[in-house]
């Protein structure tokens, strides 16, 4: 198994989650979260004068998949997430070496 995070702007996660969902991957958790990465912030311009914003909003996407459905995962939030500006994002993949549900005490081992 893996664990995909992406980090995406927020007015994709709609999109996104939907386009996974119609994907057969319905489980994902969603966070708020700031950053920044090579777009270093942006600066706003006011009357009085700029304003340097340093991190900006995201939202981070973690979903937990069989290796099998990676790359069709990693397309589609690509795919979806994309507006080919600079702070589209980024997507990490991780290895997940077990996984248990609360209610059933089911354990799975990959």
């Amino acid at each position: 198994m893996k664990m995909i995070v992406a980090i995406i702007r927020p007015e994709k996660v709609d999109d996104v989650v939907d386009a996974l969902e119609a994907q057969n991957i319905p489980g994902v958790t969603i966070t708020d979260v700031r950053g920044r990465g090579e777009q270093r912030g942006i600066c706003l311009q006011y009357r009085a004068g700029k304003m340097q914003i340093h991190t900006l909003p995201k939202t981070k996407l973690e979903i937990v998949i069989p290796d099998k459905d990676v790359e069709t995962t990693i397309k589609t939030i690509r795919e979806y997430a994309r507006t080919g500006k600079k702070g589209d994002g980024r997507i990490f993949v991780l290895p997940v070496e077990a996984a248990a549900w609360v209610r059933t005490d089911e354990l799975i081992i990959d």
